[in-house]
């Protein structure tokens, strides 16, 4: 699947190139400015042609969830008084295609099971070597948005996040990030609190153009998908990685993401044709 991503531009076929010291070095350099390292152009335009085809016969077996969540993506909490940012519910809608039903054919599963990417992105991090996430489910998988689907304010779970950009909503759908907010000695719940009430002059809007890579510290930056309009389908590919083999989600994750706690246990080669 390298002919599908731009090695002239990102040669992640050869790390020790000039062209990827460089690559790998600006790269670094967004990540400590701003927790994030946005790789427009990475995926060629035929290679996007391709990702969206695929996306758009994947999203029929996409698994929707919803509701109500707070930032930090836990229990509310009587901890907390009512008027609280971490007591803050709002509103979430996301359908997930888990890696357990995308077909090995999958141009997005071909590219994520490059060792070559995986070493390109360990390059950037420098965390020493990672692995793919082992969740047959969550590992891989193809977030799909349409028509009043958004992801709420929120905190990511893990120190890092890899994603595609496939296709774009008509509408809304951007990614808005408020760059390293939050500190491990200081959550800076009052300027949370202003977000949450509508004060966006520390939001900073990621373009996403289909094509880019984006490999996101989220754990510290404060981030939402904003609310999607029109009958355009927001397709991302989310890349699963850790710093420690054989890491797995819980059970009940995979309830509500993917609709099942163990994974699919047909091969999607084997199902008839959609």
């Amino acid at each position: 699947m390298l002919d599908l991503i731009d090695v002239e531009r990102y040669p992640i076929n050869d790390l020790t190139s000039t062209a990827a010291v460089q690559v790998i070095e600006g790269a670094r350099r967004q990540i400590v400015a701003t927790g994030a390292a946005e790789l427009a152009g990475f995926i060629t335009p035929d290679g996007v042609a391709r990702l969206v085809h695929d996306a758009e016969s994947l999203a029929v077996r996409a698994h929707p969830s919803g509701g109500m969540g707070t930032a930090w993506l836990e229990p509310l909490s009587e901890e907390w008084p009512e008027s609280h940012p971490r007591r803050r519910r709002m509103k979430y809608g996301v359908r997930a295609v888990g890696y357990d039903v995308i077909p090995y054919s999958s141009p997005l599963r071909q590219i994520y099971e490059l060792p070559e990417l995986t070493s390109f992105i360990a390059a950037v991090l420098q965390r020493g070597e990672i692995y793919h996430y082992a969740d047959p489910c969550g590992a891989l998988n193809l977030a799909v948005m349409g028509e009043g689907d958004e992801l709420q304010w929120h905190y990511d779970q893990t120190d890092f996040v890899v994603s595609l950009a496939i296709q774009d909503a008509e509408r809304g759908g951007d990614f808005e990030m408020v760059p390293k907010l939050r500190e491990a000695s200081d959550e800076h719940y009052d300027r949370v609190a202003r977000i949450f009430d509508g004060d966006h002059s520390e939001v900073v809007t990621l373009a996403m153009t289909p094509g880019t890579l984006l490999i996101f510290e989220g754990r510290y930056s404060l981030h939402r998908v904003s609310p999607i309009h029109g009958s355009m389908l927001r397709h991302v590919g989310l890349f699963a990685y850790d710093t420690k083999p054989d890491t797995v989600s819980n059970e009940h994750l995979r309830l509500d993401r993917y609709g099942r706690r163990v994974a699919f246990p047909t091969p999607p080669e084997q199902w008839p044709a959609s």
